[in-house]
């Protein structure tokens, strides 16, 4: 690619992250007239914006966040657009279903707006694409080398043996995680031959979107509708932490509980009042990042949000020049606790 020249495609003006060359946001804050969605999170999906363009795999999930009178088009994983002379095109993050990096060329200029991502393996999105350009602006959730994950298929190992223990000891395993992402992965790690799947609704409703995208997951019954209490005994539930506390629990008697996120690799790391921590995560670890950061060949990287400074330091160490992007309020941690956190880095 030719070297990167002195302009933005891509400024923060207060509501967003704006293209001014396309005249249109990313992942905007407020409601405006053309909005491209990275994926359907809250907090990257807002309703009340005029349109909406999204990746194709993504329709579902952002129609049932967006509501039915949004006006959403779409377009498939790394098929061209043009609007207002910027060539748009979307890429798989891997983050969750219809998740994707937005490509933007003009004059032969390519910036990357990553989205949310992570390189694992998970069997219910399509895998993360590289995706090289003359600029990159990152996530950087996971921003610290405290945070690596462990392979998937250990964390499935190990949740299906908690699981089968607990079904052999005669009480319910309910394993929180949230709704959309999150839920579905825990569900297509489970064993069914180990006992019952129950979910709540909200899991529910977000598996369905899932189903009519053509993702398979085992079967199940909603806990909601559940009138045996003794059905629950060995089960397996899966249920959004938000419901941790909540009256309903009571059905299940004697259980046992674990929450899945990346946040359980660290001791209190949001799994206070469960038994079991599940280090599983949609983002991308701290070693992650950098790699694909480094195989972008991008000249220039921009950290959105997360652990920035952590992130950006370790980047100009490495001779990357980077800098936070745009300028907002990050998860820094305390010195002292990012000192210690830092003291972890290794020579890969």
């Amino acid at each position: 690619m030719a070297a990167l020249k002195e302009t933005s495609l891509i400024v923060n003006n207060g509501n967003g992250l704006y293209c001014p060359q396309g005249d249109f946001y990313i992942d905007p804050l407020k409601k405006v007239s053309r909005a491209l969605i990275t994926h359907a999170h809250s907090d990257h999906a807002r309703s009340g914006s005029k349109a909406y363009l999204t990746a194709s795999e993504g329709l579902h999930v952002l129609r049932g966040r967006l509501g039915r009178k949004a006006s959403i088009e779409t377009v498939p994983y790394g098929s061209q657009v043009i609007i207002g002379g910027v060539t748009v095109s979307f890429h798989s993050a891997g983050h969750v279903l219809g998740s994707a990096q937005i490509r933007l060329e003009h004059k032969g200029e390519i910036w990357v707006v990553s989205g949310d991502y992570k390189t694992r393996t998970d069997p219910t999105c399509a895998p993360f694409e590289l995706v090289k350009c003359h600029c990159f602006i990152t996530e950087s959730t996971f921003g610290l080398p405290v945070f690596r994950w462990p392979d998937p298929a250990e964390v499935a190992a190990d949740m299906n043996d908690w699981w089968d223990s607990n079904s052999r000891a005669g009480i319910a395993s309910i394993a929180f995680g949230y709704s959309f992402g999150k839920a579905q992965r825990l569900l297509a790690m489970a064993d069914p031959s180990i006992g019952p799947i129950f979910v709540h609704s909200t899991v529910a409703k977000m598996n369905e979107e899932y189903r009519r995208s053509g993702v398979r997951l085992p079967e199940y019954q909603i806990i909601d509708d559940l009138t045996d209490a003794g059905a629950l005994k060995g089960s397996l539930v899966v249920a959004p932490p938000a419901v941790n506390g909540d009256d309903w629990l009571k059905k299940l008697g004697e259980y046992s509980s674990a929450f899945a996120s990346g946040w359980t690799r660290i001791p209190g790391g949001r799994q206070r009042n469960m038994d079991k921590g599940l280090v599983l995560s949609d983002h991308a670890d701290w070693w992650e990042l950098f790699d694909v950061i480094k195989n972008t060949k991008a000249e220039r990287v921009l950290v959105a949000h997360g652990y920035v400074e952590p992130l950006v330091r370790h980047l100009k160490n490495k001779g990357i020049n980077a800098r936070s992007f745009p300028k907002q309020s990050s998860k820094t941690p305390s010195t002292k606790e990012e000192s210690l956190q830092m003291t972890l880095v290794t020579e890969r």
